[in-house]
This record gives C-alpha cells, structure tokens and sequence, in this order.
C-alpha cells in the first residue's frame, strides 16, 4: 500500500473516530439521575435518561429519594439531576441547598402544572362554598369530617414534599386550624379513602396536583370543583403573588418544572446541559400516562416501555433535542 492510501485510511479512520465523538458526546460519562418515591415521577424522568443514553452517557438506575435529599445529593455531586424541580414549591429547598449558585436549571420541562384544594361538587352545589375561608364555620367544617372529632378532614401532603409546609402556613394565615385538620401520610392511600368516601356519597376535601391521576377519577367541573384562597399566602420567606389574571385565587400560582442538575457537571458536559435547557413534556401527556398507572397495575417495565412510546410517537422533537445537544458540545471543543 502506498503512503497516499495509508494516509487515506488513517484520515477515515479518524473521521469516523469524530463523527463517532460527535453522535456520543457523553460516552464513557456516568449520570445518576434521582427522584422522590412518587412514582408517577418516573416516566418523565425516564424520558430525559434515555435521551441522555442516545447522546452516549452512563445513565444508572433512578434512586428514589426524599426532595431535601435530593436537592442535597445533586449539590454535592453524589447525584446529577433531578427532573422535577417545582417552582415555585421548591423555591426554598431550592436555595437552602445552594440555588443558582450550585445548581444548573434552564428550560422549562413542564409547564402550568396546577394545585391546590378540592370539595365535591354536591356538597359545593347545596352549601353554596367556594372559597377555603368558609370552612372557618364550624358547621360547614363539620361536613368534611370522617373521624368524628368535629373538624374538615383535608387530605394533604406527605411531609418532605413541600407542599406540606404551604398547607400548614395557609391554614394558619386563614384562620383555620381550629376547625380544619391537615391529615399527613402516605397520600396515595389516603386517597384511596377520600375516593371511595365519594362513591358513597360523602362529602371530600382534599389538596391534589396535575400532573397526576386524581384529577382523571375526580374531575374537576364535573365530580369536584377547585376551592379558592381569601388571599395568596404561599411564600417561605418571600410574598408570592398567587392571583391569576382573571381575579381568580386557588392559593397556588400555575407552576413550573425543571430539570435541576449539579452546575459544575453540566460545565463539563454542555450537550447535557443543551438537552436539559430544551427538553418539553407536555403536562396532558403525563397526566394520561398517570392515568393508565392508576388503572392498570404496571410494572416498571411497563413504564420503560410507555416512555420509549412516546419517545418513537415524538421522535422528530427528540431529535431536534439531541442535535441541539450535540451541537453544544460541538462547539465547545
């Protein structure tokens, strides 16, 4: 072989040996990606870990954790990222942890996720309540109570979530806490006794959020109707305004989920950080997926197999994200 063709192969072989790095920025780079024990976190999770493998990285099993842990785990660099990072619910676990400073949150994943608190639409009807103020009547508190000790049962939030903290501050601020109980636990259980206390037509109270099943058993309009706030009482530490603009107040503003990673690994790593900052999931396409969760006992394999799903579904969007990654490491070099 001449050295005309020696050095032609030499140049393929380093042509394909840059294409390859091009197509698989993050290979031979490990990710640990986290989320809390809700499990109808884990598919959109599992949409940014096999985004994440088509760009070559490392992804290890999803390790379920609590959100301060969390939050803890990603600052420190025992963790990478987390793909439900709620503001502004998080807002303050968020900065106790390090905020921008130690985090990297661009994009939004997720956005106009809504919550807040729920009573039937019978019991609404015939009493005549709209507002979570109201409840401060004993003998309308009295209505919602399943234990017999005089006050309104509210299902609510488990503790280390967040939402907890925001129930507990809003009850206080809008006199309630005499007649207004804020049950804590496992809430996919109480809720469990919440819906089946309404199938025997008895009056419910609880605090729900979408993306998530409930609000596909329960709807919203037609078997429950959304209670509004005297006033926004939801800030730790900061007054955040939680009035919407058509003079409606349901205690909570529409809110937003990012991917939070650990900042200096996306520094080293900008096709992740690409991806992180243009990933979109919309939330009806959550909600459904929750849904057939809730009605069908699946597995986890189950979910991996709906997450491909709408992967394949949606492979002209996941594309455009994986090139907008590489691209990023392309001109980082």
């Amino acid at each position: 072989m001449n050295k005309g063709a020696v050095l032609g192969v030499i140049l393929s072989a380093f042509m394909s040996l840059s294409l390859f790095a091009a197509e698989l920025p993050g290979k031979g780079i490990s990710v640990q990606p986290l989320q809390s024990t809700i499990s109808e976190e884990t598919f959109q999770t599992l949409i940014v870990c096999k985004a994440l493998e088509k760009l070559g990285y490392d992804v290890k099993p999803i390790k379920e954790v609590d959100y301060n842990v969390a939050y803890a785990s990603i600052a420190s660099g025992d963790a990478t990222f987390m793909s439900v990072n709620w503001e502004p619910l998080h807002n303050a676990q968020y900065k106790a942890a390090g905020g921008d400073n130690i985090f990297y949150r661009k994009g939004k994943y997720v956005e106009n996720a809504v919550q807040g608190y729920l009573i039937d639409k019978k019991t609404a009807e015939q009493y005549q309540i709209t507002n979570i103020a109201q409840l401060r009547d004993p003998k309308l508190a009295k209505l919602f109570d399943s234990n017999g000790d005089g006050k309104a049962d509210l299902t609510g939030c488990n503790p280390g979530w967040g939402c907890e903290k925001a129930i507990n501050r809003q009850l206080k601020a809008y006199g309630l806490k005499n007649t207004v109980e804020h049950n804590q636990g496992n809430y996919a259980a109480m809720m469990a006794d919440t819906i089946a206390r309404y199938r025997e037509g008895k009056p419910i109270l609880y605090y729900t959020w979408t993306p998530y099943w409930v609000s596909d058993v329960l709807k919203p309009g037609k078997d429950v109707i959304w209670l509004q706030v005297p006033f926004s009482a939801l800030g730790d530490g900061e007054s955040i305004d939680t009035q919407l603009p058509n003079g409606r107040n349901y205690g909570f503003p529409p809110s937003t989920m990012h991917i939070v990673a650990n900042k200096a690994w996306t520094e080293k790593n900008p096709a992740a950080a690409m991806l992180f900052a243009v990933m979109k999931l919309p939330v009806t396409d959550i909600n459904a997926q929750n849904q057939r969760m809730h009605s069908v006992k699946i597995s986890e394999a189950d979910i991996e197999r709906q997450a491909e799903g709408w992967i394949k579904a949606h492979q002209k969007t996941v594309d455009g994200w994986l090139n907008a990654a590489r691209n990023a490491a392309h001109q980082s070099n």
